[in-house]
């Protein structure tokens, strides 16, 4: 019976979403609620944020920065009324696993920012579930890029750009800003003419290095892949070049911009 139930609770995990009739599994595990569930017995006092946007930011919902045949990729971007001259931008990353989790979770910080005179970019990326390993990485830096072509716009200072991220987001901000200037993980059919380089890099909790004495990603249970195997398509054994390169510390150098990193009191978010 516990069996069974297991296997449901799978089944209700990963769904089958549609936007405008595109198609596509969905692991919808990691939420605003099921993580302030999770949180909230440890610490009662806690409530959630939500993303109330107020009348001094307009916001752009949904708009499509790429397309993969009859996929559509999003950001939102949400604007500061009273800006008189191009803003510096912040693209946030959501966390998840690379699997879970969604733009709209990164919503109340990017309000918050925006309130605060910087034009913010919530981005959609691919998770696991749909694309593996390197397909979120080139979402963002497609999307980083379109951003620049959209600055006139949107009040966005195109030499004036950051990107941040949380966790798993975290991980994919500070690989894309490390390798800003290099052609890796850059799909060229889109937006040629522009560089995917930020100015500025924030990492929340996120891993620098997989294959790390302090990093617990890739731990894999009988049955249960960890959240970077099943990012990748297969474990740090079979694919070790992949686990390299996708580990940002592989990759700064003088290019690398200005860094605040930002961690919590888990040593495995420190690794690197």
């Amino acid at each position: 019976m516990k069996q069974l139930s297991s296997i449901l609770t799978i089944l209700t995990l990963i769904l089958s979403t549609s936007i405008k009739g595109q198609e596509f599994p969905v692991d919808s595990s990691f939420t605003l609620y099921s993580a302030y569930k999770k949180e909230l017995k440890y610490y009662p006092f806690i409530k959630p944020v939500y993303s109330n946007i107020p009348k001094t930011v307009t916001t752009y919902k949904n708009i499509v920065y790429a397309s993969y045949g009859s996929r559509d990729m999003h950001v939102d971007i949400y604007k500061p009324n009273s800006q008189s001259k191009p803003a510096p931008c912040i693209i946030l990353i959501h966390g998840g696993g690379w699997s879970s989790g969604n733009k709209n979770m990164e919503a109340p910080m990017a309000i918050y920012l925006a309130e605060r005179g910087f034009v913010t970019a919530t981005v959609e990326y691919r998770l696991s579930p749909e694309a593996k390993y390197p397909a979120g990485v080139t979402d963002i830096k497609t999307s980083i890029r379109w951003l620049k072509k959209s600055s006139t716009k949107f009040g966005i200072n195109a030499s004036k750009i950051g990107i941040a991220g949380t966790s798993a987001g975290g991980q994919l901000a500070s690989l894309i800003a490390t390798t800003g200037k290099s052609d890796l993980f850059v799909d060229k059919t889109f937006y040629p003419e522009y560089s995917c380089e930020v100015q500025t890099l924030v990492n929340i909790d996120g891993v620098l290095a997989f294959l790390h004495p302090l990093s617990s990603e890739g731990i894999d249970k009988p049955g249960k892949p960890s959240a970077a195997t099943r990012w990748f398509g297969s474990n740090k054994k079979e694919s070790k070049p992949l686990w390299e390169e996708a580990s940002a510390l592989n990759h700064v150098d003088h290019n690398t911009p200005p860094t605040l990193f930002i961690n919590s009191q888990h040593p495995r978010f420190h690794a690197g």
